[in-house]
Formats: C-alpha cells, structure tokens, sequence
C-alpha cells in the first residue's frame, strides 16, 4: 500500500510509516491543486495544513484514508470523502498545550505590550513611565469560549496565575463546569460582558462560522482583550476592526482571513495594521513537543487501520446508523456462509447497513450481526435458516427496543 504525506514531517515518523510496510512517498509542501495529480495509487494521505477538495478526493481512486496531523478538519471536504467512503481522521487534543501556551502568552504580551517595550529598546527609546502601567492577570477574569482540549488547558494556566475563569461551551454543564473550576455563561455574549479578557477556543464549522459578531464586541469592555488561536472565519473581522477602533479592543491573534497556504509568503492585513493589535504566524500548534505528539497519533491511526480496519478519531462515520433492526446470526466458520446470508437479504430487498462478525475460540462458530434498513419478512428469515447444517441460529431485534 501507498502513503503520500503533503506537508512537513520528520524522518523518524516517515521510518515509523515504512515499518508497517508501506510504500512512503514524502511530497512536502504540495499544495491544494497539486494534490489531485499525486494520488494516483495512493491509499493513505497524511495532511497537516494542505487543504484535500472534493477535486482530489473524486481523483483518488484507490485512497481509503485521510488524516489530519493535527486537530481540525476545515480543510478537507469531509462531504465528498463520505460520498466515496473515505475514511477522515483527526489528531486531537495533541497540540492543546501548545495552543494554550500560545493563548497565554499573548494575553501576557498585551498586558504588558511586551512588543512594543521590545521595539522601543531596540530603537534606543527608554520608557519606563509610559509601559509600567500593565494592570495586571492576576485577579482578572478571563472568559473562555470553546472548553474542548484546548480550552480546558488554557483554564488551568489560568487558574494557576490567580485569575477567576468564566467560560462557555454548548457542552459544557454545572457538573463539569465545578470540576474545572470555572463559572458557566450562558451564551458568548454573556462572556464578554463578565470578562477583562476573552480567549476564543472553537472549531469552525457551519454553526460557528462568524459566531463573534457585532453584539459579542459591543459586550466586552472598552480596552478589553480579545484572543483568538482558532480560526478567524468564526469572528466577524469587520466587527472586530470597528472594535479595535471605537472601543479600544486589545487583540492577540494567530490566525487570519485569507492567510497564505504556503509557509513564506507576502501577506498584509488591515487588523494588523492597528495599534493594539498583535499577531503571529498560526504557529499555535507548531512546538517541536506538539508536532511529535501529534506525529505519533497519526502513526497510530494508520497502525490501528492497517492491523485490524479500525481508524481512531474518524469525523465522517455516521454518529447513528439509521438502521431499525438487527440480524443475529449464529453460524458455522465455513466459507459462503455469508455469503448466502447476503445473498438472501439481497433477494429480499434488505439492505444491508453495518455488519460484524465475531469469530470464537477454536475457529468453530462465529456471530454475525448485520443492522438491517428496513424489516425482513418471514420468508427472509426461513431461507437463511434453510442451511441448517451451517446456520444455528437467525434472529430478528427490533433496534428502537434497545435505544
């Protein structure tokens, strides 16, 4: 089998793909038009930042799996590699401390305006009057929107620098919201109008996509601070610039609208132009610690595949199969067993949605269940328990009675 890896990678995981077997092909770098003429005979695609459109999913005969070396999945056409039956797995909760640690340092930098104390020594300006006015972190209230991995880190840290943490998430409950210590908003909104400081911590997706808009900025305090080492299609940058010059906003970011894909290029940004307003590479993720702990997961997840189909982490399986009955087969382990089972089912009508089949010790008899969209009649059921030399037993369990 082939793997293509498109982006960055170090050797010793690239050894660790050819010690499974496979057939390694290293093309970092390669960009979003150039993928679909590389996947010819691929099977496996290890992406980091190289977006995977519907474009080359459709070119790809032979690919089976693709995995995202970190964690969100806004890059790769998750519609279009279900329509084919492409597997799409992620890496998460890899890099969260590194986000973390990002998201605070850049609270602390605009606390202290770090980078503007640096530029002034390095222009021979001393002002110690106009920078020892920071106000402080400790006793301040950060709001956290988005209390996944990364969120939750970013919790600790500050927690630990004496700050009172208000945080929001559509999961998140009292229960949980107690054993981090936090308090629990009612919506973003509410965040901002409780917090000096708001880090933001969502993936994007269709129902975050702009979520932070005008009424969430209005709600922060003028000179408030806003951090944002997510995504930048989930805030409203208009919004934001008007924030950043009516009201003062202080902002730290690692991400931008219509960032360059590729790792150097020209880039400019009227947010960045602001006074106030620090930026940074989208390097959240990107420590040495996080990329190795992100490179072994994918490894394991192309271990997990290879050994036994398994893929860890999958964001494109159905969370519920819309199957209403289950099929219990209890058989003999002979070849064409299944196969006439199939081939019953098929004569019938049924389809077929999910099967497993479970073999027991000494390799004598197996389990079959196979998850059945719609109701076999009894005519169904009495052809397969025709080969009663092979089939021991054929039973029906309506799904809805066990859910």
């Amino acid at each position: 089998m082939k793997l293509l890896v498109a982006d960055k990678f170090s050797e010793k995981h690239l050894d660790d793909f050819r010690a499974l077997g496979l057939e390694v092909e290293y093309a970092p770098g390669l960009g979003a038009t150039e993928l679909p003429a590389r996947l010819d005979g691929v099977h496996v695609l290890i992406v980091r930042s190289t977006a995977v459109t519907a474009q080359a999913i459709d070119a790809a005969d032979t690919l089976t799996l693709v995995v995202r070396a970190g964690a969100g999945v806004n890059t790769i056409d998750r519609t279009a590699a279900s329509r084919r039956g492409v597997f799409v797995a992620n890496c998460p909760g890899k890099n969260a401390i590194a986000v973390a640690e990002l998201a605070f340092g850049l609270l602390a930098a605009l606390d202290r305006r770090i980078p503007e104390q640096a530029n002034a020594l390095r222009e021979g300006r001393w002002n110690k009057k106009e920078y020892g006015q920071a106000d402080g972190l400790y006793g301040r209230t950060l709001g956290v929107i988005g209390l996944g991995a990364i969120g939750e880190a970013l919790t600790h840290r500050a927690l630990a620098f004496g700050m009172s943490v208000v945080a929001w998430s559509r999961s998140l409950d009292d229960t949980r919201a107690r054993a981090l210590g936090v308090e629990r908003a009612a919506s973003p909104v509410d965040v901002a109008k409780r917090a000096s400081a708001v880090s933001l911590h969502l993936a994007l997706t269709k129902e975050t996509r702009g979520l932070l808009g005008e009424e969430f900025f209005a709600a922060l305090a003028p000179g408030a601070a806003f951090i944002n080492t997510a995504r930048a299609e989930v805030v409203d940058t208009a919004a934001l610039v008007r924030a950043v010059r009516e009201r003062g906003l202080r902002v730290g970011t690692d991400v931008h609208d219509g960032e360059p894909e590729g790792g150097a290029a020209a880039f400019t940004s009227e947010l960045l132009t602001l006074p106030g307003v620090y930026g940074t590479h989208h390097v959240g993720a990107s420590t040495r610690q996080a990329e190795k702990a992100i490179a072994d997961e994918a490894v394991r997840i192309v271990r997990s595949f290879l050994a036994g189909g398994e893929v860890p982490n999958c964001v494109n399986l159905c969370q519920r199969s819309p199957a209403r009955f289950q099929l219990v087969v209890r058989h003999l382990d002979r070849v064409g067993v299944l196969a006439h089972v199939l081939d019953v089912l098929r004569r019938h009508s049924i389809n077929v949605q999910e099967i497993d089949n479970r073999i027991f010790d000494g390799a004598h008899a197996a389990c079959a269940t196979l998850k059945l969209d719609s109701e076999p009649p009894a005519a169904c059921l009495a052809d397969i328990r025709e080969r009663s030399d092979e089939i021991l037993h054929a039973g029906l369990i309506p799904l809805a009675a066990t859910r």
